[in-house]
Formats: structure tokens, sequence, C-alpha cells
């Protein structure tokens, strides 16, 4: 009995930016979006799952980023993911940690903090 793994991570967003959800989350990180339930549509906000990753952002009136809880997001080139987002005129702040990963960090368009982590070469998954 107890907990086997995560289903999927809930990130808040405001009401009605659906759209810079989706350049955030498909367009430049590359995760695909799916349709949500249609039971919780007319909720807004946007799911986005690529494998075992699921991150389902949902509206949440009394909007608040999280500038310190956030996800911990694995990338194949934490480099290329890096530039991209410089790119678009998102602040990326590599992390300098012996950690034994290579990682960023960066706020989502709702200035929600996003990690990304690569591990260095014969480590990780």
């Amino acid at each position: 009995m107890g907990v086997v793994a995560l289903d999927h991570i809930q990130i808040a967003m405001p009401k009605g930016q659906e759209q810079e959800a989706r350049e955030f989350y498909h367009e430049i990180l590359g995760v695909s979006e799916v349709p949500k339930p249609a039971e919780l549509s007319g909720r807004g906000g946007a799911w986005f799952e690529s494998g075992q990753l699921k991150i389902h952002l949902g509206v949440e009136d009394d909007f608040r980023p999280a500038r310190k809880a956030h996800p911990g997001l694995l990338v194949d080139d934490l480099g290329a993911h890096c530039r991209i987002l410089k790119s678009k005129g998102y602040v990326v702040q590599d992390d300098e940690a012996q950690l034994g990963v290579k990682r960023a960090f960066t706020h989502d368009p709702f200035g929600n903090r996003i990690e990304l982590i690569q591990y260095d070469s014969g480590k990780g998954t």
C-alpha cells in the first residue's frame, strides 16, 4: 500500500490565457496539447501530455504565480531549450549547483517557476 507514481502536475493560470499557455508549453517546450475531458472543458485551462509527462493548467480566479514551488521537467538538450526560451524573451537562470545534473530555471507566461533538468551523461533515465 502506498503512493506508486505521480499521475500529473497541476499548475494554476489566469483566466482567458490559454493561448499563452499553448505557446509556452506546446510551441516552446514541445509538449503536445490534449483535449480536456468534456465535463472539465468549461472550466478553462489546458492539458499538455507527452508519454508519462502530464501537465495540467487550471484557471484560478484569484491567481498568484508559484514562485518557489515548481515542476522539474527533464529535457534532452538543456542548451537548446534555454536558447529557444531566451529568443522568445524569457529570462533563463542557469544553476551552478553541483548536483550531477545540468539545470536552469525560467518562468512560464504567468510567472510560475519552471525548472529544466538534463542529466549528465551516464546518469538518470
